[in-house]
């Protein structure tokens, strides 16, 4: 199982609703809880290691606050679409230190562009929009933790 088919599984579990899933074979085993299961968080168990990753206590609250005041606050906001984390992990506006970020507001992307990279257990993941239009907002600091589904960008898809 790669990276894009766990992505897709924890997707599918957090769209279905149900608070935990466990999926084994022979080679692995995959935990998701969802944030109504006691303890949040993914352990991917290869044969011999185990890895964990769960969010950290005081991310929920950082996240949480933003996406409050979010409505109430962005009301002109709502003709846009947001780029949306597909995981947890770290956000990077840059594919390393000494090269440019991928986006900055007023760039134009397309479907399919490569917008930022996320890093989860080691491993950096590049982020594709799915979505053209301009990009309006960075909704995320670069090297800050993000939550599954958080907005990143906003887009302006006109």
């Amino acid at each position: 199982m790669d990276i894009k088919d766990i992505q897709n599984l924890i997707r599918f579990v957090a769209k279905a609703g149900v608070s935990e899933v466990k999926y084994k074979t022979k080679d692995f085993e995959i935990n998701i809880k969802t944030p109504s299961a006691a303890a949040e968080g993914v352990t991917y168990i290869p044969q011999q290691p185990v890895f964990q990753q769960t969010a950290p206590q005081a991310t929920a609250p950082v996240t949480s606050a933003p996406q409050a005041t979010t409505p109430a606050a962005d009301n002109d906001d709502s003709k846009y679409v947001a780029v949306k984390s597909p995981m947890i992990g770290t956000f990077y506006r840059k594919p390393s230190p000494d090269k440019d970020v991928f986006v900055n507001v007023g760039d134009t992307i397309s479907s399919g562009d490569t917008v930022c990279v996320i890093e989860a257990m080691k491993l950096f993941n590049q982020i594709e929009s799915e979505i053209s239009g301009k990009i309006v907002k960075i909704l995320v600091d670069d090297a800050s933790p993000v939550e599954y589904d958080q907005p990143l960008f906003l887009v302006d898809p006109s």
